[in-house]
């Protein structure tokens, strides 16, 4: 008899300590989701013509700054006349304009035409783990302040962003299995203390949702678009990919891949440099190269007319050519 009240009393002592791990859990998200309901609007954008408004998409946005400025993706707002209203828990709902969008970071900031916002607190993917806790808040489909709650299941991803025939990389993409649907574009990834770690950007498949991260690049982003309403980037007019060094010419180096040059634009910075296809970059402006996002990550708005010499190798003879890059137009 002792044998079984001990069997039934493991069970007991089982069972009540699942029961706190869930309710551990729910804590958790159940408080992360009172904290930033608040601050996530419901947006409903709007097209304005000649013939009246009209509408033209919706999405979320997470309210920046106490006086009005929000953040969402460019893709929910992006394209000529864009205006709408974003719809709060507490009942407003209030105009909004946009103040700038960057569709090569799939990023938009927002002015409501009222202040008063609670505006959610920024954090850093840079300290996310893959395991790590998450929370999606937004509007999928319409229903306003939806919460899911899932892990990152991976980080470092890329997702491709074009404007017009420029095309880019967003670096450390955060992939998530918390569900996003329509809608949850422009709404935050929160991580267990509150904080916005990312902005919710695409649904890749099932379980599989992406977010563009906030860290240093992206807080520069934001504070642009809300200076300026506009990211400046330097340009040097090529195209390239990864390709393995020669052997002598990694052991020259320290390194076993460089970017090659696929293509050079006519008239760019790089064709006046005398750069070629088939070209290797190693070097750029003192920096090491081997992928194209390398060099993306080099073309900072500091860079525009600043003289940067490119360490290239074309065969078996190393070139040291200087290039001055020019601002990229969209």
């Amino acid at each position: 008899m002792t044998t079984i009240e001990r069997g039934a009393s493991s069970t007991d002592n089982q069972a009540t300590a699942e029961e706190e791990a869930l309710d551990a859990y729910s804590r958790v998200v159940v408080d992360v989701a009172e904290r930033l309901a608040p601050s996530v609007a419901n947006l409903r954008v709007m097209r304005r013509s000649r013939r009246g408004s009209f509408p033209a998409g919706a999405g979320s946005a997470v309210a920046l700054t106490p006086d009005g400025f929000l953040l969402t993706s460019a893709h929910v707002v992006s394209g000529p006349g864009r205006t709408g209203r974003a719809a709060f828990v507490d009942g407003r709902e209030l105009s909004f304009e946009v103040t700038g969008a960057d569709r090569l970071s799939d990023l938009a900031v927002l002015r409501a035409a009222e202040g008063d916002l609670t505006p959610a607190v920024l954090g850093d993917a840079e300290d996310l783990r893959v395991g790590q806790l998450v929370v999606a808040i937004g509007n999928p489909n319409g229903f306003a302040g939806s919460v899911t709650a899932g892990v990152v299941s991976a980080l470092g991803r890329s997702l491709p962003a074009r404007s017009g025939r420029t095309v880019r990389y967003i670096d450390n993409v955060i992939q998530t299995d918390a569900a996003l649907n329509p809608g949850n574009s422009g709404g935050a990834l929160v991580d267990s203390r509150g904080r916005v770690v990312g902005i919710n950007t695409a649904v890749a498949g099932v379980g599989l949702g992406l977010a563009v991260p906030i860290n240093a690049a992206t807080r520069q982003i934001v504070g642009a678009l809300m200076r300026d309403g506009r990211v400046r980037r330097a340009y040097i007019g090529i195209a390239g990919g990864p390709r393995p060094l020669p052997p002598h010419a990694g052991v020259r180096v320290g390194r076993t891949s460089g970017l090659e040059v696929v293509e050079v634009a006519d008239g760019s910075p790089a064709q006046r440099a005398g750069l070629r296809p088939e070209d290797l970059i190693v070097e750029l402006g003192g920096e090491v190269v081997e992928r194209a996002d390398d060099l993306q990550r080099l073309m900072r708005e500091a860079a525009i007319g600043k003289p940067l010499t490119a360490r290239v190798l074309r065969g078996e003879r190393w070139f040291d050519l200087e290039l001055r890059p020019v601002e990229l137009a969209e």
